[in-house]
């Protein structure tokens, strides 16, 4: 039997699309791979047996689940996804792909085509906005609040580098 690594672990549930979901986030980050598919043995609310996709994948190397059973709740903002990246082209090549069939949002912010919400974060942005001269993370967070997807040269330009 195979014991989970985590004790934290997040759980993703679809109407339809876990297995789709965990295929497309796995192809975009690095250390990303599918663990397991199976389906459920047993009838449950969502369906008969074998009915209910389990999915088990990790990105970046930190272990997830999902399923696919049915309409429950839909995905909001009370959970997001957070990709702290170095680079602009990064923030870019994140965005551009989670953006996909999705919707923009401020602030960095984006839904999937799954209703997943993501954020594509420069990862200096938490220094940024907690920096000490309280004016320079003032003009950090006025330049942020103006964007939807996030610019690099902008914010350093708003602390004065």
């Amino acid at each position: 039997m195979k014991k989970p690594t985590q004790k934290l672990q997040p759980h993703l549930w679809f109407v339809k699309e876990a297995v789709e979901a965990a295929k497309f986030y796995t192809s975009l980050f690095p250390d990303s791979r599918i663990t397991r598919v199976s389906q459920l043995p047993a009838e449950s609310p969502s369906g008969p047996p074998g009915s209910v996709d389990l999915v088990e994948f990790e990105l970046f190397g930190m272990a997830f689940q999902a399923i696919s059973a049915g309409p429950l709740d839909p995905f909001n903002h009370s959970i997001s996804f957070i990709v702290n990246c170095d680079t602009q082209a990064e923030i870019d090549r994140y965005w551009n792909a989670l953006l996909e069939g999705g919707k923009a949002e401020q602030c960095g912010w984006l839904q999937d085509r799954y209703g997943v919400s993501w954020q594509i974060l420069p990862s200096m942005l938490s220094d940024m906005l907690a920096d000490p001269d309280r004016a320079k993370a003032k003009r950090v967070a006025e330049v942020m609040l103006k964007m939807v997807k996030l610019e690099i040269d902008p914010l350093m330009k708003a602390l004065g580098k």
